[in-house]
């Protein structure tokens, strides 16, 4: 299917720095000093891996978040910048430091220990205020936001009556309440849970822990928003209220490193809707490919894909 040229999306949401640490990361305390097998500092956030994702798939992006006046802000400001994101609309705050996250990644798992910083104090007046022509917004990051949270009920209704479409990855809830959903969800057309993500969020929601995930999924899509489930390896599915599930499998590649692959296969979802693709099967191609190729790398950008590099993966002689 032939993509047009991309509207511009406005993404909100966190923007710090990640201390990947690889290898024996169990820590150990009583003074025990462990020897890991490497370290990066890099580009962190959801909200900041998914602008960056777009941005190297040729969608005009501006992210909207908050950095401390400190050493990490600039860090994060100037990878942001040199992806091709529009940075003139995120704040510094000259009273807290930049978020950051050290991240322990272990062959088959990962621990994320995060101080906040700036991150939690984003406001919807900033969102409204950064909008310029972007036709869709996209929210990430939604617990770690309790001031953007609190009005994002209103702030939705607004960006709906205005004509601009919305989506939003919530990330996991680090209290596990997950609180405040009801009434976003009926505001916003596409949900881009995980599949943990997805049943913890059915359970909040009174869905039987026995459901299948296509009964929760289900379940959340009659809230409104159409459900955009990340599969790991195993690509992405979605359904919406009182439709078919469409899916698309994952590549295989020779992984690295999977932290931020699930805010680049939202990057390959959006940057398919901004380019005009409508067939949801082929979005989630996009999605599932942008994911999977994001891992050949560490960090969460380090390997994202190029449009050219996406289109020639999700090409039919590929797929073949």
């Amino acid at each position: 299917m032939t993509a047009s040229p991309p509207f511009s999306v406005l993404v909100a949401g966190d923007a710090n720095v990640d201390l990947v640490l690889r290898g024996d990361v169990v820590p150990r305390f009583g003074q025990a000093e462990q020897l890991l097998d490497s370290g990066e500092l890099v580009l962190g956030g959801s909200a900041s891996i998914t602008a960056c994702g777009l941005a190297r798939l040729g969608v005009p992006t501006a992210l909207v978040a908050r950095v401390g006046d400190d050493a990490f802000g600039r860090f994060t400001t100037e990878a942001l910048r040199t992806a091709g994101v529009d940075t003139s609309t995120i704040e510094t705050d000259a009273t807290l430091p930049t978020g950051i996250s050290v991240i322990l990644s272990a062959p088959g798992d990962r621990a994320i220990l995060t101080v906040p910083g700036t991150i939690p104090t984003l406001q919807p007046t900033a969102v409204l205020a950064a909008l310029g022509a972007a036709r869709h917004v996209h929210f990430a990051s939604y617990f770690l936001q309790p001031s953007l949270a609190a009005g994002l009920t209103g702030l939705l209704t607004e960006l709906r009556a205005r004509g601009v479409t919305t989506s939003l990855d919530t990330n996991w809830d680090p209290t596990e309440h997950w609180h405040g959903l009801r009434e976003v969800l009926p505001h916003v057309d596409f949900l881009l849970p995980n599949r943990e993500e997805l049943i913890a969020l059915g359970a909040a929601l009174g869905v039987s822990p026995n459901s299948t995930d296509e009964t929760v999924a289900r379940h959340l899509a009659a809230l409104g928003p159409r459900i955009v489930v990340k599969a790991g390896s195993a690509g992405g599915w979605s359904v919406a209220h009182g439709t078919a599930v469409s899916a698309a499998p994952g590549l295989s590649v020779d992984v690295v490193d999977t932290t931020g692959a699930g805010d680049s296969f939202n990057a390959g979802y959006l940057a398919a809707l901004a380019s005009g693709i409508t067939d949801e099967t082929e979005r989630l191609h996009w999605a599932a490919a942008a994911g999977s190729l994001s891992t050949l790398a560490a960090g969460g950008t380090g390997a994202q894909a190029t449009l050219p590099e996406l289109l020639d993966a999700v090409s039919p002689a590929s797929r073949a």
